[in-house]
């Protein structure tokens, strides 16, 4: 149990509870009891050390106020929005005899220890604080879930949950669900079938083929000058001159 020194203020305007938070300190207020309401103020550099441990508003302190010892519990910071500092605070009595409404954080252990988590199962939270109904002089800090032993499929419910004496959930008449260790959800994208791949392979390497059959249907093409001269060739000269000196045959004599 912490332990703290709080200073008893006497401030009613603005102005003052401004005065007192350039200063240092933060306003609050203790409630609850038979004792009237006391006016406090707590040094901000020890109040922001407290508040960042984990469960603070679940935790009983110890108040030094003026040579006397109180038990009180956190149960309301009002912050500023935009300086995000701590504007003032509300302790309530922890009166013997008396019970509380508190929401305790729920911790789970032997994550190393569970079957379903070791397969790849995922540890599904449902809540991460339960509210109990608990007597002032028996508050719990956290409620604590074993995991060992949890195959994929397993629910923690708040009935396997061991709970302090004169402690119970105040949800009543259902055995509630606080987590599960469910399956993986992995989802992987279908493959394409080869056939497909290869007919689009296929399709691909057509245009390459029609472009040789082009190359090659141009390779055949003859040049116009050797149709030309394949024609002269073939035809006969007009008009072709005997050679000179060539004479008739000569009739025969009778």
């Amino acid at each position: 149990m912490s332990s703290i020194e709080v200073n008893i203020r006497d401030t009613n305007t603005r102005g003052q509870l401004n005065k007192l938070r350039s200063n240092g300190n933060v306003p609050g207020v203790i409630y609850g009891g038979k004792e009237k309401n006391q006016k406090i103020s707590i040094s901000k550099k020890i109040f922001k050390t407290l508040a960042e441990k984990e469960n603070f508003l679940s935790n009983i302190l110890s108040i030094e106020i003026d040579g006397k010892s109180e038990k009180v519990l956190p149960k309301e910071i009002i912050w500023n929005p935009i300086t995000d500092e701590p504007m003032h605070i509300d302790f309530l009595r922890v009166v013997k005899g008396a019970k509380i409404i508190l929401e305790i954080p729920v911790k789970f252990i032997n994550e190393d220890k569970s079957p379903g988590l070791k397969r790849g199962g995922v540890l599904n939270i449902v809540r991460r604080k339960i509210e109990l109904k608990c007597p002032s002089e028996n508050i719990p800090t956290e409620l604590v879930v074993d995991l060992e032993g949890l195959d994929i499929g397993s629910s923690i419910k708040i009935s396997s949950i061991k709970l302090p004496e004169n402690v119970e959930p105040t949800i009543k008449g259902r055995d509630f669900v606080v987590a599960t260790v469910a399956a993986p959800t992995i989802i992987k994208e279908p493959e394409k079938p080869a056939e497909t791949a290869e007919g689009e392979e296929g399709a691909e390497t057509a245009p390459e083929g029609a472009e040789g059959e082009v190359k090659a249907a141009d390779g055949e093409k003859k040049p116009e000058g050797g149709d030309k001269k394949t024609e002269s060739s073939e035809k006969k000269p007009e008009g072709a001159k005997k050679p000179e000196g060539a004479k008739k045959p000569s009739a025969e004599k009778k």
